[in-house]
């Protein structure tokens, strides 16, 4: 499945990029016409050795299993209402450790994501907690970024990566069909992914 990437509600596919496989299915037939030209000036050692490595070729034409986004999502996601004061989203941030949170419409669709970065330079006075009456009266839909780019459940996390990377960002929510938030993608989740999530071939 696609990313997406959404400005003001306005949504286009981001841009995406052809991955070339490893191993071509024409690859493995040529290699098996190869050794059936071969075959029959072996002896039959040579023949066992040779059919052994054929053998590993027809295992390469699979395709490798895709991680996606959500085998390594966290859910349920915490989010906020776009008018919701900034202070009520340093509290949650200071005290849940998250450094993102996606902000949402009346109607519970996806609208903005905001940082922890995006807090310490609109209202820097946060971090010293002297006085924090600004952050009271502004809301987070006035500092929030406006463009989201968010992927599906079923989209590929080293495709995630690929665009996180790309874009510089730490974060990407992950919406249903109906645009509903469902999950996010963080760094630490790619972190842990590569930790505990089985072989790191499945990331090539």
């Amino acid at each position: 499945m696609p990313i997406i990437v959404a400005v003001n509600g306005i949504a286009e596919i981001y841009p995406a990029k052809l991955v070339t496989p490893r191993y071509h299915r024409t690859e493995a037939a040529a290699d098996r016409e190869h050794h059936d030209q071969q075959s029959s000036t072996l002896d039959h050692p040579a023949l066992v050795a040779q059919t052994a490595y054929q053998q590993q070729g027809v295992d390469r034409s699979h395709p490798t299993p895709a991680v996606l986004a959500r085998d390594l999502m966290t859910t349920p996601v915490l989010s906020l209402p776009s008018d919701s004061p900034l202070l009520d989203a340093w509290t949650i941030m200071s005290h849940k450790g998250f450094h993102h949170l996606p902000i949402t419409s009346f109607h519970g669709t996806l609208v903005g994501m905001l940082s922890y970065r995006d807090l310490l330079h609109h209202v820097p006075e946060l971090i010293t907690a002297t006085d924090t009456r600004q952050a009271s009266h502004k809301h987070a839909a006035e500092i929030m970024t406006p463009r989201v780019i968010s992927a599906t459940p079923t989209t590929e996390i080293r495709e995630i990566a690929r665009v996180m990377l790309e874009e510089r960002i730490h974060a990407v929510p992950i919406l249903d069909q109906s645009r509903r938030l469902v999950g996010i993608v963080a760094t630490q989740d790619l972190l842990r992914g590569i930790a505990t999530h089985g072989p790191l071939e499945l990331w090539t």
